[in-house]
């Protein structure tokens, strides 16, 4: 752990008498991650934990909250829409001020916006939805939108759209400020590296203080590191991302006996087999159906992450609205079977299936060696598995050159909406048939559409309530015939904090929610953390 405590030292954290000297005076708590963070710009962001990092220091105009319900924050009511839905107004709270103590006004967040739309890596989270922002007040902020749009408000709660300061990015108005940031949350940034940045609470701030001293968020690149690490209480939290599914699993142990807190967030983040559709040979359809019913997800659930990703059945997590958990079939080797043979395997011939898994993530390739042995014994006469790991970077470069017959991949939507699940996996803009040439689905590696399905996704968009769920769930269930994706897994966030920390409580957009974690003085007898 000597990598840990230098990082610290350079972040300014001075030891105090009688504690580790990990851990900083004032309350101020150490918090760690395996997220390497390479830009705090939320223009240029768009790793979790970056949007954990932002979700500090930042403010939306709207958030989820832990009930998963929508309200206001830098907003101080939902958008007024127009009768055509296409003009929106959002008035803005009064009375706040930035990092720099710039006042935050309607002229402000319009910097923002259109500066995202210049040079946002994710700009067309934005940009395909709305085509110009304006301050018709003091605090007031219009937005044309493309067209109707039931999301909105969702969409805008999206943590890379917090206002920026326009004193302090006037000069990198069409360029990124990758270590520095000026924005309205309750941390402020003092101090930033790839590998640990520090959090001052923000004095100015307009809403409730941090219940802590401040923060230092750290990185580890190794899992068992960061697993030491908690152990040995050089930290104080413990996010789960990237933790190997054993250490994960004994830190649940540990929780349920009382050694460490436990907290877990919504499960946003979706686990899924991309099928190449226009090339052999899963250009065959009954192939797709076979395949679909090949796959045991409740084993692979059970062995690969030891029941903490349960099995999925649809696009869209389930506690967003659309979400349908009978949408894709179960695992049935007797249909699969006799598919394969339609097809004309199982008889003396059988099907080689290649798949890649992303060799970086130890899951993936449990993922793909339990799935191999799995159909080896139940169908080993139709279909042999060819597993192939490839580096996660790489595998991305190449997913929309066609390059993979069948890959597991995840997403975790930038606000949870369900138009933020399909959209990405499915939207064409351009397609010939069933097969897509250009837009979301060719990108994704699918390259799948249907006639009319485009039309269907932008109809949705602009439905709400029990009709825009309907047409959510026959979406699903027209993507589930066809087969171009197989859910398998869902993940929630988790994290673990000392005994004497609170308990870790998460956001509905899956994030920690660092502003309330706080030293409780608990007791550590008989515990053995410390």
């Amino acid at each position: 752990m000597a990598g840990l405590g230098m990082g610290l030292t350079l972040g300014g954290c001075q030891p105090r008498q009688g504690t580790n000297a990990s851990h900083p005076a004032n309350n101020r708590l150490v918090v760690a991650s395996k997220n390497r963070i390479d830009t705090v710009d939320p223009a240029g962001a768009y790793t979790f934990g970056a949007m954990q990092l932002l979700s500090a220091i930042g403010d939306p105009l709207y958030a989820i909250n832990a009930r998963g319900q929508l309200e206001p924050r830098l907003a101080v009511a939902l958008p007024q829409l127009s009768g055509d839905g296409l003009t929106a107004r959002v008035e803005l709270r009064q009375g706040v001020r930035f990092h720099d103590g710039t006042p935050f006004d309607a002229a402000a967040m319009v910097f923002t916006l259109e500066r995202f739309l210049a040079i946002g890596k994710l700009s067309y989270l934005l940009g395909d939805r709305v085509s110009a922002v304006r301050a018709v007040g003091p605090y007031t902020l219009e937005l044309k939108l493309k067209r109707p749009y039931s999301a909105l408000a969702e969409l805008l709660s999206a943590v890379n759209l917090t206002p920026l300061s326009p004193s302090a990015y006037r000069k990198h108005r069409r360029s990124f400020l990758n270590d520095r940031f000026v924005g309205t949350g309750p941390y402020r940034l003092s101090f930033f590296t790839n590998q640990q940045q520090r959090l001052e609470p923000f004095a100015g701030y307009w809403g409730p203080k941090p219940a802590n001293g401040g923060l230092d968020l750290v990185a580890l690149s190794n899992s068992t590191a960061l697993f030491g690490a908690l152990q040995s209480g050089e930290v104080d939290v413990l996010l789960s991302t990237s933790l190997e599914i054993d250490q994960q699993a004994a830190l649940r142990r540990r929780a349920a006996a009382g050694a460490l807190r436990e907290g877990s967030g919504p499960a946003l983040e979706i686990g899924y087999l991309t099928l190449l559709t226009d090339q052999p040979p899963l250009n065959d359809p009954r192939l797709r159906q076979a395949v679909a019913y090949s796959l045991d997800r409740s084993t692979i659930s059970r062995r690969v992450t030891l029941g903490l990703r349960p099995p999925l059945h649809d696009l869209v997590p389930p506690s967003l609205k659309g979400a349908d958990p009978t949408a894709w079939p179960g695992y049935s080797p007797a249909k699969a079977r006799q598919l394969y043979r339609q097809a004309g395997y199982c008889n003396g011939k059988r099907l080689s299936l290649p798949l890649t898994f992303r060799s970086n993530v130890p899951a993936d390739k449990l993922f793909a060696l339990t799935w191999q042995a799995q159909l080896r014994q139940d169908l080993g006469d139709c279909v042999a598995l060819e597993v192939t790991g490839m580096e996660a970077t790489t595998a991305y470069r190449q997913l929309g050159d066609g390059a993979f017959p069948l890959i597991l991949l995840e997403w975790m939507g930038d606000f949870p909406d369900a138009d933020n699940y399909l959209v990405p996996l499915l939207g064409c803009d351009q397609a010939e048939g069933e097969r897509c040439r250009k837009g979301a689905a060719a990108a994704s590696g699918s390259f799948w559409s249907q006639p009319g399905l485009q039309q269907e996704l932008e109809r949705s968009a602009a439905l709400a309530g029990p009709a825009r769920t309907a047409l959510l769930r026959r979406i699903q269930h027209q993507t589930a015939a066809a087969n171009p994706y197989l859910p398998v897994w869902l993940v929630a966030p988790r994290a673990w904090a000392q005994r004497q920390v609170s308990q870790p409580r998460f956001d509905g957009s899956g994030r920690l929610l660092l502003q309330e974690l706080h030293r409780t003085h608990a007791s550590t007898a008989g515990g053995g953390v410390r």
